[in-house]
């Protein structure tokens, strides 16, 4: 759901489907996963390979698109429409009447269906198996009347060291991003070929910039990619961009979800480094489909899923925290803020929190948002061409996403959970955390010295075999190490001190862990596959 106040930008109409349902099939396998596996450049662009050879991220399973045939097979069906898929997730999203969908079940190729209405189906015994709410030279840049949110988090720190995202592809996650091929705020980007290309999944277009759809993702893009010198200076002006429409401005819908986990395969499949989303899902048109609170604990809602799994490719995933903190109906963070994200909160110009800014905890007790950033009259340019003041968290996200892109580009050989790692340390609440603001308002200067002044990352460091079964071994110049392993949630599950050389994890369940490694002046941390 577009993060949304009464001053804001959007007004929704309400819809209904009368009879119509939506929900995911899961499909039992991938026929076709063997042969796409020992040529994985069928499935994933050189980028992304590179990505993951850098990070030791296994190419798996889930890489592997979903298989045309059982989509074909599902599509056959009477009164039943395909609206999205996931090859993360193995599955479709559907919309049909509830004895239609129920008889996909009888298709062999189907494990399980599961309703997005909630009486439809219990969500807390879903336990599907798996085989392996909205919106050279220093350059010197006049901020402009952007100077508050820029200078906050020291971001003109990292731009003064030519530090502006180069190299790092992001995927933002919105609604529309009309006429951002002829704006006058991205000339620079598209001068550059920053603009790498986009897709409208919720028209199946690729028209992601028709001037019709919503204005959000302009808005959103031009606080990272905008150069309106004097005006407006983006906190990435130099970081690669994707594109994707996954949101419906007009609607709130359970398919919107599905959208934003195939756009996400997709930006994975591309090789991008962050996904911004300012999108948040809570509460919908039809109240049959409503989250409750205890679903917000990472692991419920399909988005959440799939950002996760997002993150365990090595993308660093930054999700606003949501607008409704006053509400008296859902007050605390929607999916996929509840995930293993980087979820950011709003304060405004004098570093106050903002009142509408959604807090925490998750349901299992995790601390959100993780971090802040200016999300309270920022400075942002519209489809109009023109420089407008914007509210929200809607904001205060690409802010610090761009942010994170350029300090990221300092230390390309650190991983996401690493860098996420790094900026809730040099963050203004870090000593003493908590759901309000989280660890606070991150410090780039300081994030950036504390690196360079620290051998943190700096030797050499492997983990084997990974895929796991049983023992991990790990090997450095250095043997001895404290060990910590959480789950995607962030739940510590184990922790072990003067480890040397391996650790027996014979007795964790299949699944993909973090595993984090640290001594004087060294920290590692990686994901994990447990066989």
């Amino acid at each position: 759901m577009l993060q949304k106040l009464p001053f804001l930008l959007f007004f929704f109409c309400c819809c209904s489907f009368g009879q119509q349902e939506h929900a995911w099939i899961y499909f039992k396998d991938k026929p076709s996963a063997e042969t796409a596996l020992q040529n994985p450049r069928s499935i994933l662009s050189e980028r992304a390979l590179q990505r993951k050879q850098r990070f030791q991220i296994p190419v798996d399973f889930r890489d592997i698109p979903v298989e045309e045939a059982y989509i074909s097979a599902v599509k056959a069906e009477n009164t039943i429409t395909v609206m999205a898929k996931s090859k993360w997730l193995n599955c479709v999203h559907v919309i049909g009447e509830q004895d239609a969908i129920e008889e996909l079940a009888n298709l062999q190729f189907v494990q399980q269906i599961e309703f997005a209405r909630d009486e439809l189906n219990e969500r807390a015994a879903f336990a599907l198996k798996q085989p392996f709410s909205k919106f050279g030279t220093t350059e010197i840049f006049d901020y402009g009347y952007s100077s508050d949110q820029v200078e906050m988090l020291e971001t003109d720190y990292l731009h003064e060291q030519d530090l502006t995202g180069q190299n790092l592809v992001i995927a933002v996650l919105d609604a529309g991003f009309p006429n951002v091929k002829q704006l006058a705020a991205f000339e620079r980007m598209r001068d550059k070929g920053h603009l790498l290309g986009g897709y409208d999944f919720t028209h199946r277009s690729e028209n992601f910039d028709k001037p019709e759809l919503s204005n959000h993702g302009t808005l959103v893009l031009s606080t990272m990619a905008g150069y309106v010198p004097g005006y407006l200076i983006g906190t990435a002006p130099d970081a690669d961009y994707y594109l994707f429409c996954t949101e419906v401005a007009e609607s709130e819908t359970p398919v919107e979800e599905s959208y934003w986990v195939e756009a996400a395969e997709r930006a994975d499949s591309l090789g991008v480094d962050l996904i911004n989303s300012s999108l948040s899902y809570s509460l919908f048109d039809d109240p049959g489909y409503n989250y409750r609170f205890e679903d917000m604990n990472g692991q419920t809602s399909f988005v959440s899923r799939g950002a996760n799994i997002a993150t365990e490719k090595g993308i660093l995933v930054v999700v606003s925290a949501g607008n409704s903190a006053e509400s008296t109906v859902f007050p605390g963070i929607g999916a996929p803020a509840d995930a293993q994200v980087l979820t950011v909160g709003a304060v405004d110009a004098n570093r106050d929190y903002v009142r509408f800014s959604s807090v925490g905890p998750t349901s299992d007790g995790r601390i959100k948002p993780d971090v802040m950033a200016q999300g309270f009259r920022c400075i942002a340019a519209n489809e109009r061409n023109e420089i407008v003041q914007v509210s929200g968290t809607s904001f205060s996200s690409p802010i610090l996403a761009g942010s994170v892109a350029s300090f990221w580009q300092a230390f390309p050989e650190m991983t996401n959970l690493e860098i996420m790692d790094l900026v809730k340390r040099a963050s203004s609440n870090a000593q003493n955390p908590d759901n309000l603001i989280g660890y606070g308002i991150p410090n780039f200067r300081m994030a950036l010295e504390n690196t360079e002044m620290n051998s943190y990352f700096s030797e050499e460091f492997y983990v084997f075999p990974n895929p796991v079964s049983e023992e991990l071994y790990f090997a450095s110049p250095e043997q001895h190490y404290d060990v910590s392993i959480y789950d995607l949630t962030g739940k510590l599950l184990l922790y072990q001190q003067n480890v040397n050389k391996k650790i027996d994890l014979s007795g964790f369940s299949r699944g993909i862990y973090i595993a984090k490694f640290e001594r004087q002046n060294f920290r590692k941390s990686l994901l994990i596959s447990k066989k």
